[in-house]
């Protein structure tokens, strides 16, 4: 596909991936689940493709083993969430991975200590830079970086985002403390992190929150905080992600 065709095509999907916030759809009985088809992880196959490849080195280069499962976890959980309970829901799934393999870019190493800037914010920035060179379309691009930027956006009440980003937030929060758990069948679950193993990913994500908490008291994980958080306080944060009961029997 050449580049001008590559660009109506995310045009075009660009209205249909903005979507409201979810409301009361979210709050599904276990039932719904169990009722429903039993996916496995191998059900949702990674997309293909030059730039996802690219993207795929880098990521690997710059994150360590279990940041880049967690991503990959966070594509399949996505995926299934939308396939079990919104599927009249049109996205691109290269777009939606994309996203999911940089959304925590900003933790590496070479960024997390050297900006002011908070970890999804500059991951965002880097992660659009990043498309953009590699030969990607602007506005996929865009979406990828809008998508990063609010992922960790939990407690925003009201307003819209666009269909990646409601995923992307769905995917996260439920690998790394387990919430809205029973929107999936415990057999992704178990298939997902055979596939993607956790290796510690609790305690791995623990540790890098209270790292930025530290390193940057105003970030914005500082949401999750009490009000006026300063360093020597519990991160409420760290807690939940270290008591993330549903993970724990696979880290």
């Amino acid at each position: 596909m050449d580049n001008s065709s590559r660009v109506k095509q995310f045009a075009a999907r660009r209205l249909r991936e903005f979507k409201p916030r979810l409301g009361t759809k979210l709050a599904m009985e276990q039932q719904e689940v169990l009722d429903g088809p039993v996916h496995q992880a191998e059900d949702f196959p990674i997309p293909e493709s030059v730039l996802v490849n690219d993207v795929t080195t880098f990521v690997k280069k710059e994150l360590d083993e279990q940041t880049f499962n967690h991503s990959n976890r966070v594509y399949i959980y996505g995926v299934a969430l939308t396939k079990t309970h919104f599927p009249h829901w049109s996205y691109d799934l290269e777009t939606y991975y994309l996203a999911c393999l940089l959304h925590d870019i900003g933790t590496a190493e070479r960024y997390l200590s050297t900006t002011k800037l908070s970890f999804e914010f500059k991951g965002a920035i880097v992660a659009r830079d990043l498309l953009l060179q590699l030969g990607g379309v602007e506005d996929q691009a865009d979406s990828v970086c809008d998508a990063i930027v609010r992922h960790q956006d939990i407690f925003v009440k009201g307003g819209n985002i666009t269909m990646i980003g409601q995923i992307l937030q769905l995917a996260t929060i439920l690998d790394n403390v387990g919430l809205r758990a029973n929107l999936i069948h415990s057999r992704l679950i178990e298939t997902t992190t055979a596939a993607f193993p956790r290796k510690g990913w609790s305690e791995h994500f623990a540790r890098v929150v209270e790292s930025e908490l530290r390193l940057k008291p105003w970030c914005h994980t500082s949401t999750f905080e009490v009000p006026n958080w300063r360093e020597g306080v519990e991160s409420n944060f760290a807690r939940d992600v270290r008591g993330n009961s549903v993970m724990k029997p696979f880290d």
